[in-house]
């Protein structure tokens, strides 16, 4: 099969989500605010990933990883439904759009995200693809990446970072944890699936690391810039809740050193997966380039 580009995967992907849509058997009443974010113009970096890994270890049945991706999908997006509440970064507009909370209350929002949470597991549970072996180990690395323990604990050395200084390594484990966790279960989902070698999982997760450190930094620098190119359209959430960033912690210049250092380390990773497995990683290098910033 030859391997597809980045756009290819998110196509199939919508597919494979919307087809899952017409299956729901959930109350509208709630699947409604449930719908509204998953449907909230994500560039859905996280499932694309996961079936992206899969073709590139050898597994081409792309279909393997449909409800797991979508059940990744959820939680990522219960997470930002969760995150925009007045009780965290009190949010107002995501991607342009009313946030969760302001669309259907606050009440809502919340039940909303704990639905697209709990549901993730079942979906998993549920999936005639995978053997029973493989469900319990994806809900376990599931759980562990997006729980007290990875994406739940990130968030809170996150909110306790407000205004209080950081060195730059406790900023990466903030990261680590509330961005980096659910793109490293990505890979590590297709690993399980797809039965991958213990060397491509090991070489899936170095790349995953540095991807998810670069991803932030170019989080944090685009916020920055929106902020400094639209001064009276009000700060971004972090600069507003005087979180710590990359450009604040090292300096606007010197963060952007810092994301291409991790750029180029992921795509030094990206040639040894290439040398390992004899194919073609073309759609990870696309990955690579949604995170490019100039100075």
């Amino acid at each position: 099969m030859t391997e597809l580009t980045l756009v290819k995967y998110k196509s199939i992907f919508e597919q494979a989500l919307s087809q899952w849509f017409t299956q729901q058997t959930t109350p509208n009443l709630i699947f409604e605010p449930m719908r509204y974010s998953l449907n909230n113009g994500g560039k859905r970096l996280r499932p694309v990933m996961l079936l992206a890994a899969l073709e590139l270890g050898g597994h081409d049945e792309l279909e393997d990883g449909f409800k797991t991706a979508i059940a990744l999908e959820y939680i990522h997006t219960y997470s930002l439904i969760h995150d925009d509440l007045p009780a965290m970064d009190n949010d107002v507009l995501r991607r342009g759009q009313p946030t969760n909370h302001v669309k259907f209350g606050e009440a809502p929002a919340i039940l909303a995200g704990d639905g697209l949470l709990t549901d993730a597991f079942g979906l998993i549970a549920d999936d005639i693809c995978l053997t029973a072996s493989q469900k319990v180990a994806l809900i376990a690395s599931l759980s562990k990446s997006a729980g007290a323990s990875g994406m739940v604990y990130g968030q809170m050395l996150d909110m306790q970072a407000e205004d209080y200084p950081v060195t730059i390594e406790q900023l990466k484990t903030i990261h680590e944890h509330k961005t980096g966790r659910l793109f490293l279960f990505a890979l590590e989902a297709a690993g399980i699936i797809g039965d991958f070698s213990p060397k491509l999982k090991q070489l899936l997760k170095q790349f995953g690391t540095h991807f998810g450190v670069a991803y932030q930094i170019h989080n944090d620098l685009i916020d920055t810039q929106n902020d400094a190119l639209n001064p009276d359209a009000g700060q971004a959430s972090d600069a507003k809740n005087h979180k710590m960033t990359y450009p604040v912690l090292l300096g606007y210049n010197e963060a952007i050193d810092a994301l291409n250092l991790e750029k180029q380390l992921a795509k030094e990773t990206l040639q040894t997966i290439t040398e390992y497995t004899k194919r073609d990683t073309q759609p990870f290098n696309e990955l690579i380039d949604v995170i490019h910033f100039e100075k």
